[in-house]
C-alpha cells in the first residue's frame, strides 16, 4: 500500500453514497461497513474510509453511508473497481441490503499535504447538476468559484474540487468537491456564515440544475 504522506498534486477521488433499505438487519449493516473498511488494504487504494453519512442538506435524493477512497490515478482507480476483493464485497455485503447507490469520480489537482484524511475529521460533500446546455464557460465559472471558497474559509483544512468522469452512476451530477475540516465543531461553524456562503451560491446558481450536499465524520476504525 502507498504511504500515507504526499505532497503529490493530483489523485483521483471516489465517493460512493448507499441507501441501505430501511428494514435492513443492523448487523448486516456493521458488515457491509466493516468488509468496505477491509478494502483499505487494497494496492491500489491510497486512503478509504466507510461509514454512516451525518446530514443531507439539500436535494430529494436520500442516502445512508458513504465510501471515500483516493488512488494515485485513473488506472488505480479501475484496479481497485476490479479487484476480486472488491467485487466480493459488494456482492455479498452491499447490494443484498441497499435500496439505491450513486458514484462520482474527479481528478484533484490542487491538494497538497498528507492525502489520507484523519478519523474524525469532518467533511461536506457536494455533487452539482448542470442545467442542460450550460456552455464549457459556466462549468469553469463554477469550478472558479468552488475552487476559491477555501480562501473565504480558512476553517476548511482540505479543499478538493473536480469534474466527475464516471457518468455511469453519478445521476447526472457532474462536479463534484470535498471540503475538509478538522472536526464537527469547525464544520457547523461554517453555517455560521450563511450570508457569505449565499454569497459564493448567488454566483453559480444560474448554471445549476440540481445541488445534493451532505455531511459525513470520518471514522475512527
Amino acid at each position: 500500500m502507498l504511504s500515507s504522506n504526499s505532497d503529490s498534486s493530483q489523485f483521483v477521488e471516489h465517493v460512493v453514497l448507499f441507501k441501505v433499505k430501511p428494514d435492513a438487519d443492523p448487523s448486516a449493516v456493521n458488515a457491509m461497513i466493516s468488509n468496505l473498511n477491509g478494502l483499505t488494504s487494497l494496492d491500489p487504494v491510497f486512503h478509504l474510509k466507510a461509514g454512516p453519512i451525518a446530514r443531507t442538506r439539500s436535494s430529494s435524493l436520500s442516502f445512508t453511508h458513504m465510501l471515500h477512497s483516493r488512488h494515485r490515478s485513473k488506472p488505480d482507480l479501475g484496479s481497485y473497481s476490479d479487484h476480486p476483493a472488491h467485487i466480493s464485497v459488494v456482492t455479498n455485503y452491499v447490494r443484498p441490503i441497499i435500496d439505491d447507490v450513486m458514484a462520482v469520480d474527479w481528478v484533484s489537482d490542487d491538494i497538497t499535504g498528507s492525502l489520507t484524511v484523519p478519523p474524525g475529521s469532518a467533511m461536506r460533500v457536494t455533487f452539482m447538476k448542470l442545467k442542460e446546455g450550460v456552455e464549457e464557460s459556466g462549468k469553469n465559472e463554477i469550478l472558479k468559484v468552488v475552487k476559491g471558497i477555501k480562501q473565504k474559509f480558512p476553517s476548511i483544512e482540505q479543499l478538493s474540487v473536480g469534474e466527475n468522469f464516471s457518468p455511469g452512476r453519478a445521476k447526472g451530477f457532474s462536479i463534484g468537491s470535498i471540503a475538509v475540516f478538522k472536526g464537527v465543531n469547525e464544520l457547523e461553524a461554517l453555517d455560521s456564515e450563511s450570508e457569505l456562503a449565499n454569497e459564493q451560491k448567488d454566483k453559480v446558481r444560474e448554471y445549476l440544475d440540481g445541488v445534493l450536499v451532505l455531511d459525513y465524520v470520518v471514522p475512527s476504525v
